[in-house]
Protein backbone atom coordinates (compact mmCIF):
# COMPACT_ATOMS: atom_id res chain seq x y z
CA UNK A 1 0.00 0.00 0.00
CA UNK A 2 0.99 3.27 -1.09
CA UNK A 3 1.45 6.11 0.91
CA UNK A 4 -1.31 8.61 -0.36
CA UNK A 5 -3.35 4.88 0.00
CA UNK A 6 -2.39 4.42 3.06
CA UNK A 7 -3.55 8.39 3.95
CA UNK A 8 -6.51 8.68 1.92
CA UNK A 9 -7.90 5.49 4.26
CA UNK A 10 -6.04 6.27 7.38
CA UNK A 11 -8.95 7.26 9.43
CA UNK A 12 -11.00 4.08 8.27
CA UNK A 13 -11.09 1.32 10.85
CA UNK A 14 -8.47 -1.84 9.89
CA UNK A 15 -11.04 -4.52 9.14
CA UNK A 16 -13.94 -2.14 7.83
CA UNK A 17 -10.64 -1.36 5.36
CA UNK A 18 -9.82 -4.40 4.87
CA UNK A 19 -13.12 -6.04 4.03
CA UNK A 20 -13.70 -3.09 1.77
CA UNK A 21 -10.99 -3.75 0.07
CA UNK A 22 -11.31 -7.23 -0.83
CA UNK A 23 -14.82 -6.44 -1.97
CA UNK A 24 -16.51 -6.44 -5.84
CA UNK A 25 -19.66 -4.69 -6.11
CA UNK A 26 -21.32 -4.53 -9.70
CA UNK A 27 -23.04 -1.33 -10.33
CA UNK A 28 -25.95 -1.93 -13.69
CA UNK A 29 -26.34 1.33 -15.04
CA UNK A 30 -23.84 4.34 -15.21
CA UNK A 31 -26.82 7.41 -14.64
CA UNK A 32 -28.11 9.67 -12.21
CA UNK A 33 -28.19 6.50 -9.64
CA UNK A 34 -24.88 4.20 -11.07
CA UNK A 35 -22.03 7.28 -11.34
CA UNK A 36 -23.13 8.62 -8.07
CA UNK A 37 -23.19 5.36 -6.26
CA UNK A 38 -19.89 4.07 -7.95
CA UNK A 39 -18.17 7.59 -6.45
CA UNK A 40 -19.48 7.19 -2.97
CA UNK A 41 -18.21 3.25 -2.83
CA UNK A 42 -14.88 4.13 -4.57
CA UNK A 43 -14.43 7.01 -2.15
CA UNK A 44 -15.15 4.82 0.73
CA UNK A 45 -12.76 1.91 -0.26
CA UNK A 46 -14.11 -0.94 -2.47
CA UNK A 47 -11.09 -2.62 -4.28
CA UNK A 48 -13.46 -3.34 -7.49
CA UNK A 49 -16.42 -1.66 -9.31
CA UNK A 50 -17.45 -3.60 -12.48
CA UNK A 51 -20.15 -0.86 -14.39
CA UNK A 52 -21.92 -1.42 -17.27
CA UNK A 53 -23.91 0.57 -19.49
CA UNK A 54 -24.49 1.24 -23.02
CA UNK A 55 -25.43 4.73 -23.46
CA UNK A 56 -23.49 7.99 -23.76
CA UNK A 57 -23.47 11.45 -21.76
CA UNK A 58 -26.26 13.76 -22.97
CA UNK A 59 -26.34 17.25 -21.93
CA UNK A 60 -29.88 16.29 -20.20
CA UNK A 61 -27.67 14.17 -17.81
CA UNK A 62 -25.41 16.93 -16.79
CA UNK A 63 -28.86 17.88 -13.93
CA UNK A 64 -27.90 14.97 -11.64
CA UNK A 65 -25.20 13.07 -13.33
CA UNK A 66 -21.52 13.03 -12.25
CA UNK A 67 -19.90 14.05 -15.46
CA UNK A 68 -18.63 17.13 -16.83
CA UNK A 69 -19.53 19.11 -19.91
CA UNK A 70 -16.43 18.12 -21.99
CA UNK A 71 -18.06 14.96 -21.91
CA UNK A 72 -20.93 15.52 -23.45
CA UNK A 73 -21.26 12.74 -26.18
CA UNK A 74 -18.90 10.21 -24.74
CA UNK A 75 -19.61 6.77 -23.73
CA UNK A 76 -20.96 6.57 -19.95
CA UNK A 77 -18.66 3.99 -18.78
CA UNK A 78 -15.58 4.79 -20.26
CA UNK A 79 -16.12 8.78 -19.13
CA UNK A 80 -16.99 7.35 -15.21
CA UNK A 81 -14.20 5.01 -15.56
CA UNK A 82 -12.02 8.07 -16.00
CA UNK A 83 -13.25 10.44 -13.59
CA UNK A 84 -13.35 7.39 -10.95
CA UNK A 85 -8.93 7.10 -12.22
CA UNK A 86 -8.73 11.28 -10.83
CA UNK A 87 -11.04 10.90 -7.55
CA UNK A 88 -9.83 7.06 -6.15
CA UNK A 89 -7.10 5.81 -7.80
CA UNK A 90 -6.68 2.76 -5.67
CA UNK A 91 -10.13 1.27 -6.70
CA UNK A 92 -10.19 -0.91 -10.01
CA UNK A 93 -12.82 0.37 -12.43
CA UNK A 94 -13.34 -2.28 -15.07
CA UNK A 95 -15.82 -0.53 -17.73
CA UNK A 96 -18.69 -2.41 -19.32
CA UNK A 97 -20.01 -0.58 -22.80
CA UNK A 98 -22.58 -3.41 -22.85
CA UNK A 99 -26.71 -3.50 -22.97
CA UNK A 100 -27.43 -5.64 -19.73
CA UNK A 101 -30.14 -8.90 -20.48
CA UNK A 102 -30.50 -12.07 -18.33
CA UNK A 103 -27.66 -13.83 -20.85
CA UNK A 104 -24.92 -12.07 -20.13
CA UNK A 105 -25.52 -10.88 -16.32
CA UNK A 106 -23.67 -13.84 -15.17
CA UNK A 107 -20.52 -13.12 -17.40
CA UNK A 108 -20.40 -9.43 -16.69
CA UNK A 109 -21.34 -9.43 -12.76
CA UNK A 110 -20.67 -13.26 -11.71
CA UNK A 111 -17.48 -11.76 -9.66
CA UNK A 112 -19.74 -9.25 -7.87
CA UNK A 113 -20.36 -9.92 -3.82
CA UNK A 114 -23.23 -7.54 -4.55
CA UNK A 115 -24.86 -5.96 -7.10
CA UNK A 116 -26.33 -2.42 -7.16
CA UNK A 117 -29.41 -1.92 -9.55
CA UNK A 118 -29.14 1.66 -11.05
CA UNK A 119 -31.67 1.69 -14.19
CA UNK A 120 -34.27 3.48 -15.14
CA UNK A 121 -36.86 1.75 -16.79
CA UNK A 122 -39.10 -0.46 -14.95
CA UNK A 123 -38.99 -3.41 -16.98
CA UNK A 124 -34.94 -3.33 -16.92
CA UNK A 125 -35.34 -3.54 -13.22
CA UNK A 126 -37.88 -6.05 -13.24
CA UNK A 127 -35.40 -8.16 -15.57
CA UNK A 128 -32.36 -7.62 -13.81
CA UNK A 129 -33.93 -8.37 -10.05
CA UNK A 130 -35.45 -11.46 -11.55
CA UNK A 131 -32.37 -12.54 -13.34
CA UNK A 132 -29.96 -11.84 -10.43
CA UNK A 133 -32.15 -13.48 -8.00
CA UNK A 134 -32.81 -16.46 -9.92
CA UNK A 135 -28.42 -16.80 -10.53
CA UNK A 136 -27.04 -15.62 -7.36
CA UNK A 137 -30.23 -16.28 -4.53
CA UNK A 138 -27.72 -16.00 -2.13
CA UNK A 139 -25.77 -12.52 -2.81
CA UNK A 140 -27.46 -9.08 -2.07
CA UNK A 141 -29.04 -7.16 -4.70
CA UNK A 142 -30.13 -3.35 -3.49
CA UNK A 143 -32.23 -2.06 -5.99
CA UNK A 144 -33.77 1.71 -6.40
CA UNK A 145 -37.70 2.68 -6.53
CA UNK A 146 -39.29 6.00 -6.31
CA UNK A 147 -36.67 9.19 -6.34
CA UNK A 148 -37.79 11.54 -8.79
CA UNK A 149 -38.23 15.38 -7.67
CA UNK A 150 -37.07 17.21 -4.72
CA UNK A 151 -37.63 16.71 -1.13
CA UNK A 152 -39.84 14.45 1.09
CA UNK A 153 -36.84 13.19 2.96
CA UNK A 154 -38.96 11.50 5.35
CA UNK A 155 -40.34 8.97 2.89
CA UNK A 156 -36.86 7.97 1.59
CA UNK A 157 -36.66 4.09 3.30
CA UNK A 158 -34.77 0.91 2.44
CA UNK A 159 -37.14 -2.50 2.27
CA UNK A 160 -35.48 -5.66 2.71
CA UNK A 161 -37.15 -8.91 1.00
CA UNK A 162 -34.79 -11.57 1.65
CA UNK A 163 -31.27 -10.77 -0.40
CA UNK A 164 -33.49 -7.75 -2.34
CA UNK A 165 -33.08 -4.31 -0.87
CA UNK A 166 -35.24 -1.73 -2.53
CA UNK A 167 -34.23 2.30 -1.39
CA UNK A 168 -36.67 5.21 -1.93
CA UNK A 169 -39.87 6.40 -1.62
CA UNK A 170 -41.31 3.12 -3.67
CA UNK A 171 -43.44 6.10 -5.82
CA UNK A 172 -42.78 5.18 -9.57
CA UNK A 173 -45.69 7.34 -10.53
CA UNK A 174 -44.41 10.89 -11.34
CA UNK A 175 -46.59 13.69 -11.63
CA UNK A 176 -46.47 16.01 -14.43
CA UNK A 177 -43.39 18.19 -14.55
CA UNK A 178 -41.46 16.33 -11.82
CA UNK A 179 -38.33 14.58 -13.11
CA UNK A 180 -34.86 13.32 -11.49
CA UNK A 181 -32.81 15.96 -9.36
CA UNK A 182 -29.92 16.01 -8.40
CA UNK A 183 -30.21 16.52 -4.30
CA UNK A 184 -32.49 13.47 -4.45
CA UNK A 185 -31.07 11.27 -6.92
CA UNK A 186 -28.12 11.33 -5.02
CA UNK A 187 -29.38 10.55 -1.71
CA UNK A 188 -31.07 7.64 -3.27
CA UNK A 189 -27.52 6.53 -4.84
CA UNK A 190 -26.07 7.07 -1.52
CA UNK A 191 -28.25 4.69 0.16
CA UNK A 192 -27.61 2.22 -1.79
CA UNK A 193 -23.77 2.73 -1.65
CA UNK A 194 -24.41 3.00 2.56
CA UNK A 195 -26.31 -0.23 2.28
CA UNK A 196 -23.71 -1.67 0.24
CA UNK A 197 -20.84 -0.66 2.48
CA UNK A 198 -22.21 -2.32 5.70
CA UNK A 199 -23.22 -5.65 3.92
CA UNK A 200 -19.63 -6.19 2.44
CA UNK A 201 -18.30 -5.35 5.75
CA UNK A 202 -20.84 -8.28 7.31
CA UNK A 203 -19.99 -10.47 4.23
CA UNK A 204 -16.12 -10.19 4.26
CA UNK A 205 -15.89 -9.90 7.91
CA UNK A 206 -17.43 -13.56 8.37
CA UNK A 207 -14.58 -15.01 5.93
CA UNK A 208 -12.09 -13.22 7.01
CA UNK A 209 -13.07 -14.39 10.77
Amino acid sequence: MTKLEKDIFSRHDKKVLAALRAATVGIAGAGGLGSNAAIALARAGVARLIIADFDKIEPSNLNRQQYTVKQVGLRKVKALQANLKLIAPFTRCEARDIKIKPSNIAAVFGAADILIEAFDKADQKGMLINAWLQLYPDRPLIAASGLAGYGRNSKLRTRKMGNLYICGDGDSQCAAGVSPMAPRVALVANMQANLAVELLIRIKGKKNV
